[in-house]
């Protein structure tokens, strides 16, 4: 099997050649805005560790070592220029954390009641409350109110002035929109397009430990686009990601193992990592999984999986994946032999893959299983328009 592309996150839409399925969308919007960085699906990460390689790896244009060092004594940078007010708040902020605390929960201030409200659903109250406690400088009302424009709740969706609020909460270091304003600017998305600006202000979010922002400039380091490319600087970003639950960097760290892209060429790591992807269910990771697996790779205790993967990503639309299933079905590996289920994955796949000997071996079936087979591609088909395609 030739090695699988690295996936492109869709947190950033970056246009890249090599994109595989999409897996991240905004990220920010399934985050819960708050001084302390958040997981996917709203839940808080983890503490970042001190000494966490990814995170750590620090702001190196910006005046921070890698290794989580901060600027000098002096508070000077690089070339002698002023540090960054970010980086100094966010380091000394990481100093101060207690990585075997629990989630603190929001930190305490003017915005408290406008996230409450915004947690049930009362949007346009959290509005007035956001904007009324922006206006006394509460940096996280202003990430609220970016993001209740860039969302469209209980207002007009209006990325511009989306993109300005969250400007402005990056300006005053709040951690979550530095993370969305980069990615609006990474898009040009309510501003400008600007790579070398986005990753300046997903650098500084990565280095609190916010793991979807290491996992963004993992990315602009692989393509070197916006910062020098470095694959061992990517590697960093992204397995701290992968790390901390981001499925798609743990698919992306598993290729980056595979080809030897900056960390060492490992079967096992990128099985390891490749395993931990398809489970959390990353389309593009249950396919090529899955093909590892029935190439005797990935790990032992897997083999039993590889129908369950390889079915996955067919009901999930991957043409590949289902007409590998049917092949499967035919053959009657890893399932029971079952031509009409191959026949139905067979013309599933038609429209995109060519398979001349498969469709051949198929017109030996007899007219009854050819229409059950023909049936259930339909009724397949069917499913897909009325409940759309599965992620």
């Amino acid at each position: 099997m030739t090695a699988p592309t690295p996936s492109i996150g869709l947190a950033l839409v970056l246009a890249l050649a090599g994109s595989a399925v999409a897996t991240v969308a905004m990220a920010q919007k399934a985050e819960r805005p708050a001084a302390a960085a958040t997981g996917t699906a709203g839940k808080p990460a983890p503490a970042p560790s001190k000494t966490a390689p990814a995170a750590a790896a620090g702001a190196t244009a910006a005046g921070v070592a890698p290794g989580g060092a901060g600027a000098s004594a002096a508070g000077l940078g690089a070339a002698g220029k002023p540090a960054d007010p970010c980086i100094e708040k966010i380091l000394a902020a990481r100093r101060s954390a207690d990585p075997t605390a629990g989630d603190p929960g929001p930190a305490p201030g003017e915005h408290a009641a406008a996230y409450l409200a915004y947690e049930q659903g009362r949007h346009t109250t959290a509005l007035a409350l956001a904007e009324a406690a922006a206006g006394k400088g509460d940096p996280q009302a202003h990430t609220l109110v970016g993001r209740i424009y860039d969302e469209g709740l209980g207002v007009p969706r209006d990325v511009f002035v989306a993109a300005r609020w969250y400007a402005r909460g990056a300006q005053m270091c709040d951690v979550p929109a530095l993370f969305a304003y980069g990615v609006m600017l990474a898009e040009g998305r309510g501003v400008e397009k600007d790579r070398v600006a986005a990753a300046n202000n997903l650098e500084k979010a990565a280095l609190s430990g916010h793991a979807l922002a290491n996992y963004n400039l993992g990315l602009l380091f692989m393509r070197g686009d916006g910062k020098p490319e470095n694959a061992h600087r990517a590697a960093q970003h992204i397995r701290y990601a992968a790390e901390r639950g981001v499925a798609a960097a743990q698919y992306d760290i598993a290729v980056m193992y595979l080809q030897g892209a900056g960390v060492p060429n490992d079967g096992a790591e990128a099985s390891r990592w490749m395993n931990r992807a398809a489970i959390a269910g990353h389309t593009a990771a249950q396919y090529d999984y899955a093909v590892m697996l029935l190439k005797g790779l990935g790990l032992e205790r897997d083999k039993h999986r590889v129908a369950e993967f390889m079915t996955a990503a067919a009901e999930k639309g991957v043409p590949g994946a289902q007409n590998r299933l049917a092949h499967m079905y035919k053959d009657g590996v890893a399932v029971d032999q079952n031509l009409v289920m191959a026949l139905k994955w067979r013309l599933i796949a038609k429209p995109s893959v060519e398979d001349p000997a498969l469709d051949a071996e198929l017109a030996k079936m007899s007219r009854t299983d050819r229409q059950a087979g023909e049936q259930a591609a339909a009724e397949w088909r069917l499913s897909q328009q009325v409940a759309g395609p599965k992620r």
